[in-house]
């Protein structure tokens, strides 16, 4: 399943089938309370507790008298089953492989017990490790020499059958993972709208995966006017001229569902007009994570090549530049859909460059089967307020409600340690942004920041329907169309902290897996 033309993640991942190997120079244990361990390692873990009650909780390098000569210890500590979930194991992995790598460990054995649990916990435990070992592109472009912190990571399970197949599935969904870190983390000119068209282009070619590139600014202005008006002020530097990249997917089998994926894509967000002050500007190179986990999506897609699900992708790629040419608060701008929008706060972007690639989703998701419709973004930081680092926020409309997705999501991120709450779009987000002034039908955002709004991440989700005309197809339409907003600022990760890649994982244990 691994796609080689991005390739596996630098260091080799491989199985072994034995705790005794001396081809590793460490073991890392991810240590449970009560745990059966093989004898080859239990009297070195029950000496030192014995020793160190304390250990029960702290991590620890041990000696061992097997070729690897250290146990890197990583405890869990106790779990309580009413609270906590399955990334205990992801951040007892992280610890450890941290540990490891500061001790000099360059060959390290991870010892992969099951927890009956968490179904996941062993792929969880080994995508921590995978977490930690990446290396982001600008480094490894910069200087080569650093692309590879380990030579190699041994995987022992103690059951060879499935073995292989855990460590194919963790690098599949790694390789996912890394695109939309690679895309999400670097820096705003080396991930500017051109070279991130050059990249999806490099990492799709020869797939099955269709890619289509809209850049005609005549095109552009004529069919997604929205996205057009961020894209103005930054339209005048070729190095930052706007994109719009469509994927698509289409099954080996007849189509049983189908997903519509939009993306936040933007490379940098001044504010535009409405400048960001007081260091605000600071890590807005992240506000296109959005656009990378749906990408990095569409890399495990072709990897794993559903045999019944078609998946549509459209990602707007755009720098929220200030200057002359900036769109600018007062405006009225008719969207793709017909409603005619008008412009409140020009830092409220994100939803600007998604509701015209939302509208064309629903023109074709008339005629789709079972389909699905997405917008995924680093939207608000109401959303950050709301529900706290590391979790994503989806808010489904009515009929995707009425299906139980919003539930169902909820509950497959918690399996692999991705997690979502739910929140509820209401009548006051609706009626918040519908037009005041004659002439307007919509209103693109709040007076102030969502962060100072009340129900500041609910309304964005309220303007995308109505701006893209998905509103007239509710529960009481005809044709109802479900539809989803994710907003992962608050798990998409903050600079100097690494990209998360979420929601990838919680889509793929969705879909994929």
């Amino acid at each position: 399943m691994a796609n080689k033309s991005l390739g596996p993640p630098e260091t080799r991942i491989v199985a072994s089938s034995s705790l005794e190997s001396a081809d590793y120079d460490s073991i890392i244990l991810i240590y449970t309370p009560g745990q059966t361990l093989p004898s080859a390692i239990s009297g070195v873990v029950t000496d030192a507790l014995s020793l160190d009650p304390g250990l029960e909780t702290e991590l620890a390098v041990l000696s061992t008298k097997l070729p690897s000569k250290k146990l890197i210890y990583s405890p869990t500590g106790p779990i309580d089953p009413d609270y906590e979930d399955v990334r205990i194991y992801e951040e007892a992995a992280e610890k450890a492989i941290k540990r490891a790598l500061k001790s000099g460990s360059k060959k390290p054995l991870v010892f992969l017990p099951p927890d009956s649990n968490f179904s996941k916990s062993q792929l969880v435990t080994l995508l921590g490790i995978l977490k930690i070992i990446y290396t982001p592109i600008q480094v490894r472009e910069h200087d080569p020499s650093k692309t590879n912190k380990l030579e190699h990571v041994g995987v022992w399970t103690g059951d060879e059958k499935t073995l292989p197949s855990l460590i194919e599935t963790a690098l599949t969904l790694e390789n996912g993972r890394r695109v939309a870190r690679d895309i999400g983390q670097a820096d705003p000119e080396r991930m500017a709208p051109p070279r991130i068209e050059e990249y999806v282009r490099n990492i799709f070619a020869n797939t099955p995966i269709k890619v289509d590139v809209v850049d005609d600014i005549t095109k552009i202005s004529k069919e997604y006017p929205l996205f057009e008006a961020v894209n103005r002020a930054a339209s005048c530097q070729e190095r930052h001229r706007g994109r719009l990249i469509f994927l698509e997917y289409n099954p080996p089998e007849s189509v049983k569902q189908t997903l519509f994926l939009v993306g936040k894509g933007v490379t940098y967000d001044t504010g535009g007009a409405d400048v960001k002050i007081g260091g605000g500007m600071r890590g807005m190179s992240r506000d296109k994570c959005g656009a990378a986990a749906v990408l990095g999506f569409m890399h495990l897609v072709q990897n794993f090549a559903p045999k019944n699900l078609r998946v549509v992708a459209g990602v707007g790629i755009v720098r929220n530049s200030i200057g002359s040419n900036s769109y600018v608060a007062d405006e009225v701008i008719t969207a793709r859909s017909g409603a005619r929008v008008r412009v409140v706060n020009t830092d409220a972007e994100g939803r600007m460059i998604m509701a015209d690639i939302l509208c064309r989703f629903k023109e074709e998701a008339l005629n789709a089967v079972n389909p699905h419709l997405f917008t995924i973004a680093t939207l608000t930081g109401h959303a950050c307020l709301t529900v706290g680092d590391g979790y994503s926020i989806v808010i489904d409309n009515g009929p995707a409600y009425k299906s139980g997705y919003s539930r169902k999501l909820q509950e497959q991120s918690e399996e692999i340690g991705d997690p979502f709450e739910i929140s509820t779009l209401r009548k006051e987000d609706i009626a918040g942004h519908r037009g005041v002034a004659e002439g307007d039908d919509v209103l693109q955002g709040l007076p102030k920041p969502s962060s100072q709004s009340m129900r500041g991440h609910q309304g964005p989700a309220a303007f995308l329907l109505l701006a893209s005309g998905l509103d007239k197809y509710g529960s009481g339409s005809p044709s109802p169309l479900k539809y989803s907003h994710l907003d992962i600022a608050a798990s998409s990760g903050d600079l100097p902290r690494p990209a998360t890649g979420s929601p990838i994982l919680a889509l793929a244990k969705t879909y994929l897996l």
